[in-house]
């Protein structure tokens, strides 16, 4: 099977700051990214454009996980799944940004996912198109070495119980996940992102 990771999408991918370029000039259009161009969609992505500003302030990198992070010495892209009006996208990716920062061996790059929706297809969760997802690309040959998402492991289970026994409507169930988000300042995820590159470090 040919894979759907090609330099052509690499090359064609936006940096975090032409990401959040983007968003910028949509915001002052009125628009957002993605197929659905509703007014809850755009109100939502002025919101994460917000909350992206204060991650970026807010964010707790823990010792052990820059450790990490500096001592890769393979050469990896970070692609990840995104559209601009997901909350989730906005509490992780400039997570994502500040981590990969840490080592210039490691490239961030970021894809729309309703622009590409054949690679989105490889990658769902639970036969859904949840985003963000992180895909841990070796440069080399761009063979996917890991995969992280669409949230870190306690969000994602407050959601997938919500899913399964909804006592508390979807509004609610968000309203918890995002003051999970805000208490947990992004430990979690660097957490569980630098022990995928442990991992990798070790084979």
């Amino acid at each position: 099977m040919k894979s759907v990771i090609t330099n052509d999408l690499i090359e064609k991918a936006y940096t975090y700051p032409q990401y959040k370029e983007l968003v910028a000039g949509l915001i002052e259009q009125k628009k957002t990214t993605g197929n659905i161009q509703s007014e809850k969609y755009i109100a939502f992505t002025k919101l994460n454009s917000e909350r992206v500003k204060r991650i970026e302030k807010t964010t707790i990198i823990e010792d052990d996980v820059r450790n990490i992070f500096e001592r890769v010495e393979k050469e990896l892209i970070f692609l990840v799944i995104a559209e601009a009006w997901c909350g989730d996208v906005a509490q992780n990716l400039p997570v994502i940004d500040l981590l990969t920062r840490l080592n210039p061996k490691i490239d961030l790059r970021i894809i729309l996912r309703d622009e590409n929706d054949e690679v989105m297809k490889h990658f769902l969760t639970n036969g859904g198109k949840a985003i963000p997802v992180c895909l841990i690309i070796n440069k080399n040959d761009l063979s996917v070495v890991a995969k992280w998402g669409p949230r870190p492991v306690p969000p994602q289970t407050i959601m997938r119980e919500h899913k399964n026994n909804p006592v508390d409507s979807y509004d609610e169930t968000g309203k918890k996940i995002q003051l999970w988000y805000a208490q947990d300042k992004g430990k979690t995820l660097g957490t569980e992102l630098s022990a995928m590159l442990k991992s990798l470090m070790l084979d």
